[in-house]
């Protein structure tokens, strides 16, 4: 049935969609810069830095397609040597929030705010001392109300017909969280060197290992 319809889609019909999705996805990005809120994003990073200065380390924790973005969220952090792993908040309340600790920071996502998921979390959240930064749209939701740092995320619309599926403003999120994973990397001092160590492998690997050997070569002469 599908492929039936789809006969009927012509290839400039599929492309100007295409080209529609790209263009309110780039464009809920560039709009980060006047709608995100820059004392909190300053917050977070410096939380983010303390964090691994005092030898904490960094939950996140969403559902969904949140929870996508969190998993990506916690392996950028950790390419840039601030410890961090994503906790399902499903397991979470079956013992695993146990991993978090006293000193540690839960990164928790969740476009609306009321993910009932992400809720049955914080109260442990809180009592075990951990620092709990929102990332959410809705500043007058459950998950802003009890985060320490609320980081707003919002996006104008997404580019499904019914502006439902959560496309463009999970690109937001990432968007954000990689401005803050290289923002890190000049506010810790990270080097080449410590990236060498944590990524030996794939094409970066290589490019790593050239990169410091060449720098080597040039050093001895």
């Amino acid at each position: 049935m599908l492929w039936g319809v789809l006969d009927k889609v012509n290839s400039e019909q599929i492309i100007s969609t295409i080209n529609n999705v790209w263009e309110i996805e780039s464009l809920s990005v560039k709009n980060l810069m006047n709608t995100v809120n820059n004392e909190s994003v300053v917050s977070v990073v410096k939380t983010l830095a303390e964090c691994k200065n005092n030898g904490g380390r960094v939950i996140t924790c969403g559902a969904g397609t949140s929870g996508a973005a969190a998993k990506k969220i916690a392996h950028t952090l950790s390419c840039v040597e601030i410890p961090s792993f994503f906790l399902s908040p499903a397991d979470s309340v079956h013992g695993a929030l146990g991993a978090v600790q006293k000193g540690d920071v839960v990164i928790a996502i969740s476009k609306g705010g009321g993910t009932k998921e992400i809720i049955n979390m914080l109260p442990g959240i809180k009592t075990k001392g951990a620092k709990l930064i929102g990332v959410t749209e809705n500043e007058n939701s459950v998950l802003a109300n009890m985060s320490d740092i609320l980081l707003k995320v919002k996006v104008e619309k997404e580019p499904d017909p019914f502006n439902m599926l959560a496309t463009a403003s999970t690109m937001a999120v990432i968007a954000v969280f990689d401005a803050i994973a290289i923002v890190l990397m000049h506010y810790t001092g990270y080097s080449k060197d410590q990236f060498a160590v944590i990524h030996p492998g794939g094409a970066v690997g290589e490019r790593l290992a050239g990169s410091l050997h060449n720098s080597e070569t040039t050093e001895s002469k």
